[in-house]
């Protein structure tokens, strides 16, 4: 469990480091206190129940897929269809969302959730895709064994197309960065526009973690896992971990949001096109 817990940390640093891109590094911590101080907000006629479900089974959702990230040679739970699981609990992050929109009864809200919806659906297939991909070069669904066979080549290296597309799919699915529509401001906050208190900080903390997990993956499925020189495996990985996510945090700030009917074209036209053709070719040399 301690990679779960290093995780967790990481997810910590990531709001820390989108603090510091913004120029106040201490304003993630002061409005923690903030919301853990202030009193729920309730709106009429709410569904308590799935509003608590949606907001509290977004981190859980996270901790859960964290369970089959690899550092090194650990583990916190040896698996073969690791990345089955970590889409599945990508997919429970789907009904989080929309749970959060629809149980607070707020237009805003379950506006954005369903705008979560539609960009999970649009966003999923290349994702799944990306991830096809990296498991058919190393013939498993297990992170450790794809991470294994990049030895002397990282997948990144010669199937960039998929890392593209699974990073890019990866912003979609945490709604982080460009693809932020389901929290947008047009929409007061979307999905969380009613979230107050205790249930706005767990949210996000949910939704720091997914984007936290979804840079850990990206390690042993595109970048070699552990290997490296020198240092031993699981600080390589920590390393690897840390740079993507860096990277992630950082199109926060510098890449605009994307009016939502063109980045759902470019899925549709653009990124499951270009995942299929990267299979395909992958699927051709490795069989």
């Amino acid at each position: 469990m301690v990679e779960v817990v290093v995780l967790g940390v990481l997810a910590v640093a990531a709001a820390t480091l989108r603090g510091a891109l913004a120029g106040r590094p201490a304003a993630p911590f002061q409005e923690a206190v903030r919301l853990l101080t202030m009193q729920r907000r309730v709106t009429a006629t709410s569904d308590r129940l799935l509003t608590r479900i949606g907001v509290i089974s977004l981190p859980v959702a996270a901790a859960l897929a964290a369970l089959v990230v690899p550092f090194g040679d650990r583990v916190a739970v040896g698996s073969g269809v690791g990345v089955v699981w970590f889409n599945a609990m990508e997919v429970v992050a789907w009904g989080s969302v929309w749970l959060a929109g629809w149980g607070v009864n707020s237009a805003y809200a379950l506006v954005g959730g369903y705008r979560f919806l539609a960009q999970g659906l649009a966003y999923e297939l290349p994702h799944m895709f990306a991830l096809i991909t990296a498991a058919l070069a190393a013939h498993s669904l297990d992170l450790r064994v794809i991470a294994a066979a990049q030895d002397g080549l990282w997948f990144a290296v010669w199937m960039p197309v998929a890392f593209a597309v699974y990073l890019v799919s990866a912003l979609a699915m945490t709604f982080w960065g460009p693809f932020d529509h389901p929290v947008g401001g047009d929409l007061a906050g979307g999905a969380m526009a009613e979230l107050s208190g205790p249930d706005r900080l767990v949210f996000l903390a949910g939704r720091y973690g997914l984007l936290t997990v979804a840079a850990a993956v990206a390690v042993p499925l595109f970048l070699g896992g552990g290997a490296g020189p020198l240092l031993p495996g699981w600080l390589w990985s920590l390393v690897k971990t840390c740079a993507v996510l860096a990277l992630l945090v950082w199109t926060r700030g510098r890449v605009p949001t994307l009016r939502m009917g063109r980045f759902m074209t470019a899925a549709w036209t653009v990124l499951i096109p270009a995942a299929l053709l990267q299979m395909l070719v992958v699927g051709i040399v490795v069989v």
